[in-house]
């Protein structure tokens, strides 16, 4: 192993387990080629990362983000599939999409491959699925950036700061340990195609009915993609909130993509909270029935 990849970690951890990193090392890339050895060194930096931030396996805060990782997944899926439902909607309502130029069609593309990495990610690939995840966030951010420079769209600089907390929500699940990752959903191949096609029918079909004067309003569209992320995640992400600590870093994200949507605002605000707390009830009495349930067996 490169002796600067062995430097990232801590000291204790190097006097501890150098020699067995280095051996392990050695044999994940004898023989390996280019992109191999490029994946087992990010492995290493990210592995080094979480030990130093304190996001191992072994500490809480991994687990916490261990809890938090479906969740992130989930609201900002729902978030790339409100925005894109929303802008085919308005597309078909005028009759003239307002994306017609390269940098709208690349926004929607990056949001279509965020979409599709939350979707691999709930379904099971979880570490391929969240890191397409982020890198369709990072595409998206940077194409606003792009929209801010001298002499391309008109938007104030300060808008500029509304790029960070959706990064960093698509980032989260990155802190989720290896050895903690979800279980896998779908475990087919031709179970995952078939999501994988079903995933943009859906988005179109949600920004159809909203057009065919079904009065679905914006609230009812996120709600929609939430719900349908939710229950991609299943009972194994649910069954992960056992403290306050997670169901409030769980919820986050979709209060903060929610107000970043335009459905979380001053009048929704209350609402929506009331809902979080029933939704925290209903989770400590289905978990206090389960424990309860296993106790009598």
């Amino acid at each position: 192993m490169n002796p600067r990849l062995l430097r990232l970690y801590p000291a204790g951890f190097r006097r501890a387990f150098g020699d067995e990193m280095a051996e392990a090392y050695r044999e994940a890339t004898e023989g390996a080629g280019p992109v191999t050895r490029l994946r087992e060194a990010g492995d290493i930096v990210a592995h080094a990362l979480r030990l130093r931030l304190g996001v191992g396996s072994a500490h809480r805060g991994g687990r916490l983000f261990a809890a938090a990782a479906p969740f992130a997944l989930a609201a900002t899926g729902a978030h790339a599939a409100f925005l894109l439902a929303s802008t085919l909607n308005l597309a078909y309502v005028t009759g003239r999409p307002d994306f017609e130029t390269p940098l709208g069609y690349a926004i929607n593309g990056f949001h279509l491959l965020t979409l599709i990495g939350a979707v691999v990610a709930l379904s099971g690939r979880f570490a391929v699925g969240a890191r397409t995840t982020f890198a369709g966030a990072a595409g998206t951010a940077t194409c606003l950036v792009i929209a801010v420079l001298p002499g391309a769209l008109d938007m104030p600089l300060e808008h500029l700061a509304h790029l960070v907390p959706p990064l960093a929500i698509a980032a989260l699940p990155l802190l989720c340990p290896p050895d903690l990752h979800p279980p896998c959903r779908i475990r087919t191949t031709t179970g995952l195609l078939a999501l994988l096609l079903w995933t943009p029918l859906s988005v179109v079909l949600l920004a159809l009915l909203d057009a065919g004067g079904f009065g679905m309003i914006v609230l009812w569209r996120f709600a929609v993609t939430v719900l349908a992320a939710l229950a991609l995640a299943g009972r194994p992400a649910l069954s992960g909130i056992r403290t306050t600590g997670r169901f409030a870093l769980a919820s986050a994200p979709f209060l903060v993509l929610g107000h970043f949507a335009g459905v979380v605002g001053e009048d929704t605000a209350l609402p929506c909270l009331a809902l979080l707390a029933a939704t925290a009830l209903a989770l400590r009495l289905w978990r206090r029935r389960r424990s309860n349930t296993a106790g009598h067996a």
